[in-house]
């Protein structure tokens, strides 16, 4: 028996370890453990949350296909009809999702890194490829680049985050109208706008556009600012011509009766949500201060629930590894073009700022 072939040569992804998994690993219970590595919410859900959990009905039962219940109340919190929304097993589910509708083999999307490593990844899992334009020093996009690249590979999808992950930094709107006025469908990733701006991003987002415009999907998900990582739940809003495909397409089962609960309840306490994303915004100032202190890192500006820093005068990976095996400090690390020697941290809570800071300082001592 033989495998499908682009499979074969496949680089998989890598993925961020639970609590558990590191536990074991660096000997450390997981109330010793720092996590700062993957973006997720340290305050963890609300009581809210834990109690429909704990008094779901029918766990026994398949879930509702079709998520009514959800999209009612997405489209309260967003604004924009239910018929435009679709519920999936996190955001990731959705990217897949759209590269199965749209890209024939060898067809091709555009993505500018550094960025999300998921929407190359997804392109191979889907036998297309991904065409690259890299953005600028500073993380903004290269436009001519980008007109170029949809001139000569005339990909079908553009994959576009804004904030942008790793480094945090929003798209401008006159850019985005730029974008839009491109040949192809927009694929707007707002995983952490409920970061930027005020009132969970309600400004800055571009998911009320949805309805007025044939080439834009934006995609949001619970996993960050909800505290609802380990659930799975995300969501996007579509152009109408395209929701017959992607309900047709989807798997039938896709949102379990867990994850549909716990997105119901947090957009029911959404208040008290925003209470948890301005303390973490609060944070973010305080960490960002006190991280352009340390002398070998240079922080970049942020409109996100991490930092990203270019690490000068010591190695990186080195850097990552003692904050882990001696201080139980978990950060990200990046050694790929556009991200040589970067280390990204997610904001936690101030204590965990304050380890982190401590060890940090520790390790300055110890060069």
């Amino acid at each position: 028996m033989k495998i499908r072939t682009h499979l074969e040569s496949l680089p998989p992804y890598t993925p961020i370890e639970p609590f558990e998994v590191l536990s074991a690993r660096i000997g450390r219970e997981p109330s010793q453990i720092v996590k700062l590595d993957a973006n997720e919410n340290p305050y963890g859900v609300l009581p809210s949350v834990r109690k429909a959990l704990a008094e779901m009905d029918f766990p026994h039962i398949y879930p509702d296909p079709e998520s009514r219940a959800l999209r009612q109340s997405l489209a309260k919190f967003t604004g924009v009809d239910e018929d435009y929304l679709l519920a999936g097993s996190g955001a990731d589910e959705l990217l897949d999702l759209l590269m199965r509708v749209f890209l024939e083999p060898n067809e091709c999307i555009l993505s500018c890194p550094p960025t999300f490593g998921m929407y190359p990844f997804d392109a191979e899992l889907n036998a297309a490829r991904c065409v690259e334009v890299p953005r600028n020093a500073d993380f903004s996009l290269n436009m001519d680049g980008i007109k170029k690249t949809v001139d000569e590979y005339k990909p079908k999808l553009l994959f576009i985050a804004s904030p942008n992950n790793p480094d945090g930094s929003l798209i401008p709107s006159d850019v985005m109208d730029e974008l839009l006025a491109l040949p192809l469908l927009v694929v707007l990733d707002e995983a952490y706008i409920e970061f930027a701006g005020e009132n969970l991003g309600a400004s800055l987002s571009r998911i009320r556009e949805v309805p007025q415009r044939d080439n834009l999907v934006v995609l949001r998900t619970f996993s960050k600012w909800a505290g609802l990582a380990g659930l799975r739940i995300g969501y996007g809003a579509f152009p109408k011509w395209l929701m017959p495909t992607l309900w047709k397409s989807k798997q039938p089962y896709n949102v379990n009766v867990a994850a549909s609960v716990a997105a119901q309840a947090s957009l029911a306490s959404v208040d008290e949500l925003k209470v948890l994303v301005e303390k973490l915004k609060d944070e973010r100032t305080r960490l960002l201060s006190a991280l352009t202190e340390i002398p070998y890192l240079k922080p970049y500006p942020t409109q996100s629930n991490f930092i990203l820093c270019q690490v000068d005068g010591r190695d990186a990976a080195e850097l990552k590894a003692k904050l882990a095996q001696e201080f139980g400090v978990f950060i990200r690390y990046f050694n790929k073009p556009g991200l040589r020697d970067n280390i990204r941290i997610s904001v936690g809570r101030p204590s965990d700022t304050d380890v982190l800071l401590e060890a940090l300082k520790q390790l300055q001592v110890e060069s």
